[in-house]
């Protein structure tokens, strides 16, 4: 049976150690500022900003919603940017998704100064990322909180098989810059890939970010594997599940992260820790 790696518990000891951090930074003249940028009324993005805004308060962040109407115009959007950007008491800009079609979501990343870009989306510092910078830059923020999850569970990644299912730019693609940072040895597969349990089967750490239920089977996954579950689905009884069939991969892997529970706390915790950071490396 899996050891769980439980997300929440470890959400709560970096938000500790944040707000520290943010009691240091004020005593210094430092107030750390996350500005939230949403557009429309999507209900899930709702539900994620309002829980953001509660976590930065609680931790001691000042927090700003700024929320936009359906009909706002691209132009618009970016005017506001701008005005955050040249805003110095603001240290982190963050743009929540899905964005309505009339705007263009990736010049509205790349508006965003790489310096306030709390999301690490910004083109200038993903590059410092698949470059293995030595310099302060942000990273996505599901993937480095992962990171931080293999490390408090002493998961040995140096030369480990690394595989990841999902390619996209928030969880995908990222995740696998850093596990290659940290000399795993990474495979990416997708919904292109052919027979896709022929790789998943031979991985130390399997991180899966699909957005499908339950897609990864135990008869998936190797023996005493590292699983980490990026999917948030609802099934048909509302309830959240992961990506990964928890039932029948627990008896076989060696850590799992539970949905929910796992990645999520670590997601909101990661971003009020690199505001806090984008503050620090401002002065």
């Amino acid at each position: 049976m899996a050891e769980l790696i439980d997300g929440k518990q470890l959400a709560k000891k970096i938000n500790e150690q944040t707000k520290a951090s943010v009691t240091v930074l004020k005593a210094r003249g430092i107030a750390p500022k996350l500005v939230v940028i949403i557009v429309g009324d999507d209900e899930a993005s709702e539900i994620y900003v309002r829980n953001k805004h509660r976590k930065a308060v609680q931790i001691g962040i000042i927090s700003e919603t700024k929320r936009l109407p359906e009909n706002t115009t691209q132009a618009e959007i970016l005017s506001l940017i701008d005005q955050y950007n040249q805003d110095e008491t603001v240290h982190g800009i963050m743009v929540q998704s899905p964005l309505p079609e009339q705007i263009d979501e990736a010049a509205i990343t790349r508006a965003i100064l790489p310096a306030k870009d709390v999301d690490g989306f910004n083109p200038e510092n993903v590059g410092k990322l698949y470059s293995d910078s030595d310099q302060n830059y942000p990273v996505s923020c599901t993937p480095k909180g992962i990171m931080t999850m293999l490390k408090a569970y002493q998961v040995k990644l140096a030369g480990a098989n690394a595989v990841i299912v999902g390619r996209s730019n928030i969880v995908g693609r990222p995740m696998a810059a850093l596990l290659l940072n940290a000399s795993a040895t990474v495979t990416v597969v997708h919904s292109h890939t052919k027979d896709m349990s022929a790789y998943t089967r031979d991985a130390d750490i399997l991180v899966v970010a699909t957005g499908i239920a339950n897609l990864i089977k135990g008869d998936a996954i190797k023996p005493g594997a590292t699983v980490i579950d990026v999917g948030m689905n609802r099934d048909a009884n509302g309830h959240l599940t992961g990506d990964v069939d928890f039932d029948s991969v627990q008896p076989v892997a060696g850590k799992i992260t539970p949905v929910p529970g796992g990645v999520g706390p670590m997601t909101i915790a990661t971003l009020m820790q690199q505001t806090v950071e984008l503050a620090k490396w401002s002065e």
